[in-house]
């Protein structure tokens, strides 16, 4: 009893050998033949030959030439106006009194005494500067340089 999972046998096939020559011949000459005629007709379709066989020469045409002369005049350069500067003299008086104290914050450098100068302006119109670190007046936002001596340029 044969079960039905079984395949049959196959049928012998004949022996193939290589393929002759010729046979590729069949089918690669007539490839080439459509492919000539197809490029053939690609360049047969050019719309723009001509067919006479004798070159036109060309015809002599007008040509205009056009020139541009420019000269340059030169003009004088207006002078400077003058300039006016209105000079105020200004004259500033103010006498500071300052006291040495016996302070306990005698080794703080914000708080030198009872004098204080918001700028070095202040302390040059006081004739004060320059301020040296411990003297009344010195303040740190006056020293910039941190070397110790407020205001001295």
């Amino acid at each position: 009893m044969t079960s039905p999972y079984t395949t049959p046998p196959m049928p012998p096939q004949p022996a193939s050998g290589p393929t002759p020559r010729w046979a590729r011949k069949r089918y690669v000459l007539p490839a080439l033949a459509l492919a000539l005629f197809i490029g053939v007709g690609i360049g047969a379709g050019d719309e723009n030959t001509t067919t006479d066989a004798k070159p036109t020469a060309a015809k002599p045409q007008p040509t205009t030439t056009v020139t541009a002369t420019s000269t340059a005049t030169e003009t004088a350069e207006p002078e400077p106006a003058t300039t006016v500067t209105a000079t105020k003299t200004v004259k500033v008086t103010r006498t500071v009194t300052a006291q040495a104290e016996a302070d306990s914050n005698s080794g703080s450098d914000d708080d030198s005494g009872s004098v204080y100068y918001a700028n070095c302006s202040e302390a040059r119109a006081a004739g004060a500067a320059p301020i040296h670190r411990g003297e009344p007046g010195y303040a740190s936002h006056l020293d910039r340089d941190n070397d110790g001596v407020g205001c001295d340029s």
